[in-house]
């Protein structure tokens, strides 16, 4: 119960996020402990890269009001992603365990979510939350578009959940059709 009251307050009364990174910038590689439909696996960017952009969005914290109701709008969004070739995953600082109940239940076997419990993946994509006297404990709602070479496409950071799927799904989209004339 004190570790939920911590985190909603910290929530709510926090400082900013670390700068995020800037499209054009280079996506660092990364290879991640993930979860799909409870099933853990080695997620590793580059590999899916190979197969269509990705959809890297970090989120505080599994099963949160928030968090819950964006895992579900990325789920129903799934087959549009599919349908343009790219991959979504979710991260946060949640232990594997927990990943895997997410994942079955939330993300509805829809797309995987990674565990990033020392925030390693989460520092070097400047997702990291800034909590007045603690430091960095979870991260912040920040999601990237990564295009096929491996640059960010967009970068998108705010704390509803509902323009982080809208916004991936054009930038997406706009990566399909390419550079307008």
């Amino acid at each position: 119960m004190l570790r939920k009251t911590l985190t909603v307050f910290i929530l709510f009364f926090a400082g900013p996020a670390f700068a995020m990174m800037k499209p054009g910038m280079r996506a660092p590689d990364f290879t991640i402990e993930a979860a799909q439909g409870g099933k853990e696996f080695q997620f590793t960017l580059s590999e899916a890269l190979k197969k269509g952009p990705v959809v890297l969005y970090f989120y505080p914290k599994s099963f949160t009001s928030v968090c819950t109701v964006e895992a579900h709008e990325f789920a129903e969004a799934m087959e549009q992603f599919a349908a343009m070739n790219t991959q979504v995953i979710g991260v946060s600082s949640d232990k594997i365990e927990t990943q895997k109940e997410f994942s079955l239940k939330e993300c509805r076997n829809k797309f995987p979510v990674g565990a990033d419990e020392k925030l390693k993946l989460i520092e070097a994509y400047d997702a990291a939350f800034e909590a007045p006297i603690v430091g960095r404990i979870f991260a912040d709602r920040i999601s990237y578009v990564i295009s096929s070479d491996g640059k960010i496409a967009a970068a998108i950071k705010d704390s509803g959940a509902h323009r982080h799927i809208e916004n991936a799904l054009e930038i997406v989209k706009n990566l399909q059709q390419g550079p307008k004339p």
